[in-house]
């Protein structure tokens, strides 16, 4: 894994992107945010890089509107 790869909570992505946790699971049942990676039964996380990738399109979709 490298730096940027670092797995983070649903708490942690929502933090970070300013969402709510039923939001952010509406928005991967439309695929329109990265998929949780499952780590075991009741445990799922997501690779920072992918949240920031994410972030940063949403931006740039700003700058182009």
């Amino acid at each position: 894994m490298q730096a940027r790869d670092t797995l983070l909570t649903i708490e942690v992505v929502g933090t970070r992107i300013r969402l709510s946790k039923p939001t952010i699971y509406k928005l991967i049942r439309e695929r329109k945010f990265p998929q949780q990676l499952h780590l075991c039964a009741n445990k799922v996380a997501w690779i920072e890089r992918e949240v920031d990738d994410w972030l940063a399109s949403r931006a740039a979709a700003r700058v182009a509107e």
